[in-house]
């Protein structure tokens, strides 16, 4: 059984900073693919960014890319997202998700486990 846990969310001002923090438990060494996805209200859950297993490939949705980083410590199994230069647009409850498999997948119906989110506010 595993367990994704997330933290780190809350308000901050427009172009302020925020790291979120996804702590996984269970068989989480056999997640191979970490990512983050967000879900604003009224819109349907996007991604945000990903990394393979060793860290070693990463990659990140348009809106993001440059603002956002993707990280992970496979010795306390926890990945990360820093978000900087934070825009009100990227007001979302951010989930942290995992898959078995080492293909990276922009799709969140192809990731099987799943964090139960955090919100993130930024004000204008």
């Amino acid at each position: 059984q595993v367990q994704l846990v997330e933290s780190g969310g809350g308000l901050v001002q427009a172009g302020g900073s925020l790291r979120l923090s996804c702590a996984t438990s269970g068989t989480a060494s056999s997640i191979y693919t970490m990512a983050w996805f967000r879900q604003a209200p009224g819109k349907e859950r996007e991604f945000v960014a990903a990394i393979n297993w060793n860290g070693g490939s990463t990659y990140y949705a348009d809106s993001v890319k440059g603002r956002f980083t993707i990280s992970r410590d496979n010795a306390k199994n926890t990945v990360y997202l820093q978000m900087n230069s934070l825009k009100p647009e990227d007001t979302a409850v951010y989930y942290c998700a995992g898959r078995h498999f080492s293909a990276t997948s922009f799709r969140a119906n192809e990731y099987a486990y799943w964090g139960q989110g955090t919100q993130v506010t930024v004000s204008s």
